[in-house]
């Protein structure tokens, strides 16, 4: 199985201005790299808080990487998961564009009971423990390729728990300051070693740099 962090940044790290709030930091080359991202991914995840900011996801509009993820029998669009630290209230308002975006709305939580009680407007549920365990569950249902889509905080806990694969970053010529980081804020890691895959320029004087873990099995 294989866990892919995608994300674009500024120069100096940041993935939004200093006053928060949702940044469109990459060009159309950026978005075309993403879109292929999501016809690569089996299911996609991001965090709650990340959701609130943007109040939608990414989707695939290129007609091409929506044929081949029909001419390979997956969905449109990959399913995603939402990832919240509390099972309700969620505070998503239902007028947000999320809730009509074409893909199936899973939600990873720490619910209590099971069966759990399945939150208006999401397919699934799943419980949130173990990340070992949820990759686990995923692949047992043949969805062995995962994009991370953020945020700051779900990128920690699952580079903490050594589950993130890979790294597509796009690195955009921009300055913003501030303490929007990709990482939050006091994040503490063991050291890991990344092994570069492709480094090239693209569009807007961006580049893309993507990296694959280096563990004892694979060095």
């Amino acid at each position: 199985m294989s866990l892919r962090l995608v994300l674009a940044l500024s120069l100096d790290g940041r993935l939004a201005p200093p006053q928060g709030g949702a940044a469109q930091l990459g060009g159309s080359a950026d978005r075309r790299l993403l879109e292929e991202a999501l016809a690569w991914a089996d299911c996609c995840l991001i965090g709650a808080g990340s959701l609130r900011a943007h109040r939608s996801s990414c989707v695939i509009h290129q007609p091409d990487l929506l044929q081949q993820r029909l001419s390979q029998a997956k969905p449109s669009q990959p399913p995603l998961i939402v990832v919240s630290r509390s099972c309700t209230p969620l505070g998503f308002d239902p007028a947000w564009p999320f809730w009509q975006q074409p893909f199936s709305r899973w939600l990873l939580a720490p619910f209590e009971t099971n069966p759990a009680p399945l939150p208006d407007g999401f397919e699934r549920l799943l419980r949130l423990g173990p990340w070992a365990g949820l990759k686990q569950q995923l692949a047992a249902e043949g969805l062995k390729q995962v994009l991370l889509l953020g945020g700051a905080q779900l990128a920690a806990a699952l580079l903490q728990a050594d589950e993130v694969d890979e790294l597509q970053l796009t690195i955009c010529p921009l300055l913003l300051g501030g303490d929007k980081h990709w990482l939050p804020a006091g994040f503490e890691l063991q050291p890991q070693r990344w092994q570069l895959l492709e480094q090239r320029p693209i569009a807007g004087g961006e580049l893309l740099v993507r990296y694959q873990i280096q563990r004892s099995g694979n060095c």
